[in-house]
């Protein structure tokens, strides 16, 4: 390996290390991430629940949650067994970078030290998504712990510090799930590297570029963030169904 290939992994673990603080941080330039406006709506969704007695579509939501997470620890699996394969065909690879232009190749050694860092990043992300779905299942069974409505309204404290509960640990779940996903996304830097290790730093910038407008600059997180309702939005009143006369349904205003 080369100077430059040591500057650039060293380049990759700076940005990975400084990307994940600047989301740890409350803002960014005045704006809010996506990920803790996020928290405010789990908060949200929690203590709503405790406002009804049939929680299937909690358990349906943490059933989605949940599996989401499973098919990324599987992928992530997939993942390391293909770079396991990848290091059996170092001669191919090597015919195939030979008629490769601007490919930097430094022999096998280095390719398969490169191949082994792949698969080290797909195998913190499986272990960061394996992590999140175990505390999901945790927040499944707290969850189960919530009081029923009446039973809440008559000892609020008691229901507020199981929601918290089931708050913090889908809050910590899902930050292991992020981390996890955020692996697998720098991975894709990662790849720069087999042509060169300027482009491995050009690939990776680029992704930590996305990633940042997502979180700070994204529609995505102007949909979650709390704005003012358009000037032309009229809210009405949902007809309700009444009995007629001769008992059948009806619906007023339709």
């Amino acid at each position: 390996m080369t100077t430059a290939d040591y500057i650039a992994l060293v380049f990759f673990a700076a940005i990975w290390f400084g990307y994940a603080r600047l989301l740890q941080g409350a803002n960014f330039f005045g704006r809010t991430s996506l990920t803790h406006a996020m928290r405010e709506r789990r908060r949200e969704w929690i203590y709503n629940s405790l406002r009804r007695d049939l929680k299937m579509i909690d358990t349906q939501i943490m059933a989605g949650l949940q599996n989401g997470t499973a098919f990324f620890a599987s992928t992530s699996i997939f993942a390391i067994g293909s770079c396991f394969a990848l290091l059996g065909a170092t001669e191919k690879v090597d015919a195939v970078f030979a008629d490769l232009p601007f490919v930097f190749h430094s022999g096998h050694a280095a390719f398969e030290m490169k191949v082994g860092g792949l698969a080290a990043l797909f195998g913190y992300a499986f272990f960061k998504f394996g992590w999140s779905y175990r505390l999901f299942n945790y927040c499944t069974i707290l969850f189960g712990s919530i009081p029923m409505m009446r039973d809440s309204e008559q000892d609020v404290i008691a229901a507020e510090r199981a929601a918290e509960r089931v708050i913090r640990m889908n809050i910590i779940a899902a930050g292991h799930f992020n981390e996890g996903l955020r692996a697998i996304f720098l991975s894709i830097g990662y790849l720069g590297w087999f042509i060169n290790p300027y482009v491995f730093m050009l690939t990776t910038t680029v992704v930590i570029v996305v990633l940042t407008r997502r979180q700070f600059f994204s529609e995505a997180r102007l949909a979650i963030m709390d704005a003012q309702p358009p000037s032309n939005l009229h809210l009405s009143p949902i007809p309700r169904a009444v009995p007629s006369n001769d008992g059948n349904d009806s619906s007023k205003g339709l």
